[in-house]
């Protein structure tokens, strides 16, 4: 009872205050301040919560549940109203005549192929591909393709709807009435009028944008020219320094200092989350029995190669006994 006579809850927003706390006096530090806010809340919170806890509910598998009341406290809004759409010239002849907009179906009976088909969209109904024959008139001017015509009618079709969207849209702008999902994109559109005026820039902000323009290549502006009177990038690059290819003064210690900090890192006291040793040493086997399959292949190549090079000693033989023979042939002539 003394939490609803002193606290002003409002279910609906799920939100209560005290309009009659006052501090007897100012806390002297920012942690007493906080201190005394979270008592405070802590009381607002366990007001709201008694206030949900005695409203009726209605049981439900997930657990009770519990119907808050309308909000008495109006919150203002994050942004304005939204201004109405002026009609478009299809809306204001459609109001004139009292045409009324009917819900269509999806779905309609094609008379050609004897099927339900869709109305708009892939495979729609009376689609102008599906029909293999068109009949001539009596106005078809002759040698003229009536397909090509059907087609250069349909992009007419399609321009002259794209034109009159791009004119409601424009008159939308007018009146400030565009729709959310166009305010983003209205630069791009051809309207006129929606093109969002030109913001004038500071000295610093130029300045922060040329900064980084000078530092976007890859020597961070180093090798570019300099206009007259420019200043100093404030916000210079960083960039990878590698060690030069071609040795010199230095670089010698340079590297000593890297593989320096390689070891390290691995012989440290998180060395097993770096490096797993027993999978280094399955690869150093399977790198080793690579290698020597390797030589024993390529000493089986040469020795069969330098075998098949290698003269047979039995021709030089048969060729001289033959060579003998033919000579004692010639003695016994």
């Amino acid at each position: 009872m003394e939490s609803e006579r002193q606290y002003q809850v409002d279910l609906g927003n799920l939100m209560a205050c005290n309009p009659f706390h006052s501090f007897p006096s100012l806390p002297s530090s920012r942690e007493e301040l906080v201190k005394a806010c979270l008592q405070e809340g802590s009381k607002l919170v366990q007001a709201i919560a008694d206030g949900v806890f005695n409203l009726p509910s209605t049981e439900d598998p997930d657990g009770p549940l519990i119907k808050l009341p309308p909000p008495s406290t109006k919150l203002p809004r994050e942004k304005p109203l939204p201004k109405p759409k002026p009609p478009t010239k299809w809306e204001k002849f459609a109001e004139k005549k009292g045409i009324k907009k009917h819900k269509k179906d999806k779905v309609v009976w094609d008379e050609q192929t004897g099927t339900w088909k869709r109305r708009y969209g892939y495979d729609r109904v009376n689609d102008d591909k599906d029909v293999p024959i068109i009949e001539a008139k009596m106005s078809d001017e002759p040698g003229e393709d009536p397909f090509a015509k059907q087609r250069d009618d349909k992009k007419k079709r399609v321009e002259k709807q794209d034109k009159n969207r791009l004119q409601n849209l424009k008159q939308a702008a007018k009146v400030g009435a565009l729709p959310s999902h166009v305010k983003l994109a209205a630069t791009a559109l051809p309207i006129t009028g929606t093109q969002a005026p030109s913001k004038k820039f500071t000295k610093d902000e130029l300045g922060n944008v040329a900064g980084i323009v000078a530092t976007s290549t890859a020597s961070g502006g180093k090798f570019d020219k300099k206009l007259p009177g420019e200043k100093p990038a404030k916000k210079q690059g960083k960039h990878r320094k590698f060690l030069p290819v071609v040795e010199g003064s230095g670089t010698g210690s340079q590297e000593k200092e890297q593989m320096d900090k390689v070891l390290n890192k691995l012989i440290s006291k998180h060395s097993h989350e770096i490096l797993n040793v027993d999978k280094a040493i399955n690869m150093y086997n399977v790198k080793k029995e690579k290698k020597t399959k390797y030589r024993k292949n390529q000493e089986a190549k040469s020795s069969s190669t330098s075998s098949k090079l290698r003269p047979k000693k039995n021709i030089n033989k048969k060729t001289a006994k033959k060579g003998s023979a033919s000579s004692k042939k010639g003695k016994a002539l």
